[in-house]
Parts: structure tokens; C-alpha cells; sequence
């Protein structure tokens, strides 16, 4: 299971690619369509799904699974 990335595609459009992917899973003409439909794969495969703008940087991060940020202390 890999992490989703929604890159922007030189052609035009954006790309959902999983992590170290050579080719996209699917394009899409709008950017939050893309980013919707890598939700949905990071939900499912309990990964994190990345934004990133048109300048590379990641512009939004979801969690759906092992994040390490979300660990309960059940001592207290």
C-alpha cells in the first residue's frame, strides 16, 4: 500500500499517482476531482493522500491510517 500524490501533469490536468509510480492511475481535467478520487484510494488502503500545487509543494496532506501524529496515550 502506497500513499496517493495528486501532481499537476505537464500535458495539462492533474494525476493521482501512488508513491514512487511511474505512471498515474488516472488523470483528471479539475485539481479537487483528482484529489477526491486519491482520498478514496488513501480511505480505502488506510495511506495518506498529498495535494501538491502546480510549484511541486504540498498544498494539503490526509491521513487515513498509520500516522504517527495520532498516537493515543491510553495511560493517562
Amino acid at each position: 500500500m502506497r500513499d496517493q500524490h495528486v501532481v499537476p501533469n505537464p500535458n495539462g490536468g492533474w494525476d493521482v499517482k501512488a508513491e514512487r509510480a511511474k505512471k498515474a492511475t488516472k488523470h483528471f481535467d479539475n485539481q479537487m476531482d483528482a484529489y477526491k478520487y486519491a482520498q478514496q484510494i488513501a480511505r480505502n488502503q488506510r495511506t495518506e493522500a498529498f495535494l501538491h500545487g502546480r510549484d511541486g509543494k504540498i498544498r494539503a496532506r490526509e491521513s487515513y491510517g498509520n500516522d504517527p501524529r495520532n498516537i493515543i496515550d491510553k495511560e493517562y
